[in-house]
């Protein structure tokens, strides 16, 4: 486990959060790859904690799909699926779209923090820092469902968090070019929310958490 070239993790918080929060992270970023394997004693010296936090954190990935727990063999990096790709989107796309019907309905003004947040995610991609992108990406949609003003509808939006970005970041790897059309349907969307253009809004949310053919066409189907 000592060719894996990681940032360190922060020294701030409980030592389950820090290993959890450093784990996930690096997973999202491709750092620690999928299929590799996850030694309890290389994390505990990499984070500097013991192993029971170690332990903790891991049940918390799997719980998340992050690692699998595979008995006597410890903790193994679970690869991104097309079936994980397009169920992420769907299920955004659930959420997302009656938020979006919420906000024109009630007429509620765009969330003027998801004007900033594509500037960034601009900044970002020229960069070609997708883990940037994906966290920017994930607060401009977070933003939306927000505004919506459903307080258990945000809060199970947030159970979605690790997972869409770790998928934005498989996505935008495979495909770096469509950093680019996601701002443009970005701009887009806060068009038609501007408008209070319900039907505009979903067509073209519909059209940007499409799956695209030539990710899931590489992606295993299950794992």
């Amino acid at each position: 486990m000592t060719d894996i070239e990681v940032p360190p993790p922060t020294q701030a918080g409980p030592a389950r959060i820090r290993v959890y929060e450093w784990l996930r992270d690096e997973i999202i970023r491709g750092s620690i790859e999928a299929g590799r394997f996850l030694d309890e004693q290389w994390v505990s010296e990499a984070v500097g904690v013991s192993r029971t936090p170690v332990r903790e954190a891991f049940h918390q990935l799997a719980a998340e799909r992050f690692i699998s727990l595979l008995p006597r063999k410890g903790a193994q990096v679970r690869t991104v699926t097309s079936r994980e790709l397009e169920e992420v989107y769907r299920t955004r796309l659930l959420i997302e779209g009656h938020a979006l019907s919420v906000m024109c309905a009630l007429e509620r003004r765009v969330p003027v923090e998801m004007f900033g947040l594509i500037e960034q995610m601009e900044e970002a991609g020229d960069a070609l820092d997708w883990f940037t992108v994906s966290y920017l990406d994930r607060r401009f949609h977070r933003a939306m469902v927000a505004a919506a003003d459903n307080t258990v509808l945000t809060e199970l939006y947030d159970t979605l968090r690790s997972r869409q970005q770790r998928v934005a970041v498989r996505a935008l790897t495979a495909r770096p070019e469509r950093v680019e059309i996601i701002n443009k349907q970005h701009r887009a969307i806060v068009d038609a929310l501007s408008k209070h253009d319900a039907a505009a809004a979903l067509q073209l949310l519909e059209l940007h958490l499409r799956p695209i053919s030539e990710i899931t066409s590489v992606l295993p189907t299950d794992d």
